[in-house]
């Protein structure tokens, strides 16, 4: 079992297509409360699934104390148990270490770690912006509008990638 996968979330928010752009994905707070950060863990639906053009949005805070956080996107919720059986990307920023690990599970099975870039963009106590952009044959990943890596897709049914997640050392402010 995957240690970022949680059975228990304290607050929900609900990705809604833009009526300006069908290809981007917007999230709103279930109490529409723009000013009240979102619940991490966090776990909730991408709408429509990945597709190239499409790109996920994470704003957010590093805690005081860092320890480490993911995000991932996964094919499926998984079960308060298990998780699902194919994670299109996981990244974790370890703060120990200062490192940016990814990798994916297909057909429950995990591949290689990826660990190089080109700078270690995370600082205690100071917001970020991720933004993974969804291209035929890859995420392209950037914080705070540099690119931080790469990452060939290992799930090729880009569909099926619906589900974001996100634990850790973070508060999140907002998500598109």
């Amino acid at each position: 079992m995957i240690s970022f996968f949680i059975s228990s979330f304290q607050k929900w928010v609900f990705p809604q297509k833009s009526l300006t752009d069908g290809n981007k994905a917007s999230v709103l707070s279930a109490d529409r409360d723009a000013d009240r950060t979102l619940a991490v863990p966090f776990r909730g639906p991408i709408t429509g699934g990945m597709q190239p053009g499409k790109k996920v949005v994470v704003v957010g805070v590093v805690d005081p104390r860092p320890d480490r956080f993911y995000v991932a996107l996964t094919c499926g919720r998984g079960t308060s148990g298990e998780p699902p059986p194919d994670v299109a990307l996981e990244l974790c920023v370890r703060f120990r270490d200062r490192q940016v690990l990814r990798r994916a599970c297909v057909s429950g099975s995990w591949g290689d770690v990826d660990r190089a870039v080109p700078f270690f963009p995370f600082i205690r106590d100071l917001p970020f912006k991720i933004e993974i952009h969804c291209e035929h044959s890859r995420f392209r990943v950037l914080v705070d509008g540099q690119q931080l890596f790469d990452f060939n897709h290992r799930v090729t049914s880009l569909r099926d990638i619906d589900t974001l997640w996100i634990k850790g050392s973070v508060t999140i402010t907002k998500l598109a």
